[in-house]
């Protein structure tokens, strides 16, 4: 099957992702005709506006075009959950990397399953193959009975890796995860699914992507590609993206330095920035975020490049080789790749920012979700909380103080403890005071008495003892000698390891 119309191939590098913005429809083209997979529907009129009711409107030549798009029926979210999450860890020890907690209450996974959701995409698969237990665990209660209606199927799943009679691998990559179920999406494509939409699992922004799926069937495009523009000293650490006038990719590099990089300057007006902020951001970015067109996303995966196996450097490259209608579209939002445990760090804090964090979960109109707990309101008893969020269920005794930090849900902070510029994460459980006493060697659960904490992260169900001292008082960058210990010291944030045990007095 050709999926799409031949053209003269283009040098093509990688496409790497990170930062981000709000969507700008590219400019409409007439959408050719191209064979669709007869297991996939004929895809619905191009478009480049949606209002609040799913109208979409298409401007081509000065003429107005409305017609409805079905998010829910056409559209399939892919959230790629990543492999073990090595730039993560240890928070990702016991858990997948989209399951890590986020905002005192949330997960990284609720990001991309809310942008779906308010969205108008109800059907999304998140793919993992490292500790999906508790991923599962949580998509389950917090979305499968709310998901859908009478008249729309839907669901949040996790797939995880798994032996078939075909194939006996783990995932190789972001492609071949897809691959490996292209089986179970082809079902959702005799459904009268489209386009899939191709997510990370570790990025935090706020998006519609309705106005990204209008902009990618308006310009007729088989892959667009979700963009970022940049200033020079930005773009080095990008994969970044040559486009033509039409706003279609002609070019890819990955992480260009000296003449390479100047090469890939483009005119971003063409992609709807102001002629100022234009020169100012002469690159583009690839954010790591796809629309594609379902018969051309099979087809390249399973026929032309069967053998790659990550979308930015393989396949997203290759598809331009090939011939396919490569677009990109510009997002204007505040977006960050949140992949790293200093980046994971900084923008936590980043949300206790006043009175306009770059992120923010207090918006009506496009909220985050999450799972139910039922948990009681938090508890502050002569306290002084100053620049920081608490979490559903937190107890803080008097005499403690909170200073530029995110406290997660069921934290207990102990009389006379200072938290500075920390993330705590909480607990999975309550635990009563006496329930510990019963042990001579028991550390009650949360932070002891009189303990001091500043630029650290600690990690669920931590047991801190009386009167420690946790300040990388020597500065280390990197540390793992002490993993054992129940802490480590990565990207210079001290970690302290999900259900550890810091005895009374200990000084990291």
């Amino acid at each position: 099957m050709q999926a799409c119309a031949s053209l003269s191939a283009q040098p093509a590098g990688a496409v790497g992702a990170r930062s981000g913005f709000r969507g700008t429809a590219v400019p409409a083209a007439p959408r050719s005709a191209r064979p669709c997979s007869r297991r996939c529907k004929q895809v619905t009129q191009a478009v480049a506006q949606v209002d609040a009711a799913q109208k979409i409107t298409v401007q081509a030549n000065g003429a107005t075009d409305f017609s409805n798009t079905d998010m829910a029926r056409t559209v399939l979210g892919i959230i790629l959950g990543g492999g073990a999450g090595s730039r993560l860890y240890p928070l990702t020890k016991k858990r997948a990397k989209p399951a890590v907690p986020l905002g005192a209450n949330y997960r990284l996974i609720d990001i991309p399953v809310s942008n779906c959701i308010n969205s108008g995409v109800n059907k999304i698969y998140c793919l993992t193959q490292f500790n999906s237990a508790s991923l599962n665990r949580h998509l389950s209660s917090a979305y499968n009975s709310n998901v859908g209606g009478y008249n729309s199927r839907g669901f949040v799943e996790v797939l995880a890796a798994s032996q078939t009679t075909t194939t006996k691998e783990w995932f190789q990559g972001t492609a071949d995860a897809v691959r490996q179920y292209m089986w179970l999406f082809d079902e959702a494509c005799r459904d009268g699914v489209e386009d899939f939409l191709i997510l990370s699992g570790d990025h935090l922004y706020r998006m519609d992507y309705r106005e990204f799926v209008a902009a990618h069937r308006a310009a007729g495009a088989d892959i667009t590609v979700a963009a970022l523009p940049c200033a020079e000293e930005q773009a080095q650490a990008f994969g970044l993206m040559k486009i033509d006038d039409s706003g279609r990719i002609v070019e890819f590099a990955e992480k260009p330095k000296g003449d390479a990089l100047k090469r890939m300057q483009v005119d971003t007006t063409i992609l709807g920035l102001d002629k100022e902020t234009a020169k100012q951001q002469p690159y583009i970015a690839s954010m790591g975020i796809y629309v594609c067109k379902a018969s051309t996303l099979q087809d390249l995966l399973e026929k032309k490049f069967s053998k790659q196996h990550d979308f930015g450097s393989d396949i997203i490259p290759g598809a331009k080789e090939q011939g396919c209608k490569v677009q990109a579209h510009l997002f204007k939002g505040y977006w960050e790749d949140i992949g790293t445990v200093r980046a994971f760090y900084e923008s936590n804090l980043a949300l206790t920012d006043s009175p306009n964090p770059n992120f923010s979960f207090y918006d009506k109109d496009a909220p985050i979700y999450t799972m139910s707990r039922f948990l009681p309101p938090s508890k502050v008893m002569g306290a002084d909380v100053e620049r920081s969020i608490l979490g559903d269920g937190c107890i803080v005794e008097p005499d403690a103080r909170i200073s530029h930090s995110v406290v997660g849900l069921r934290s207990i902070i102990r009389e006379g403890c200072v938290i500075e510029d920390s993330l705590l994460m909480g607990a999975d459980y309550y635990e009563q005071y006496e329930e510990c006493e019963a042990f001579t060697d028991c550390l009650p659960l949360g932070v002891g008495k009189g303990t001091h904490i500043k630029g650290a992260i600690v990690d669920k169900n931590a047991r801190i003892g009386k009167f420690c001292k946790i300040v990388n008082t020597e500065g280390i960058q990197e540390s793992f000698k002490t993993e054992d210990d129940g802490w480590v010291i990565r990207d210079g944030v001290v970690v302290i390891i999900k259900d550890s045990n810091i005895p009374d007095g200990t000084v990291i």
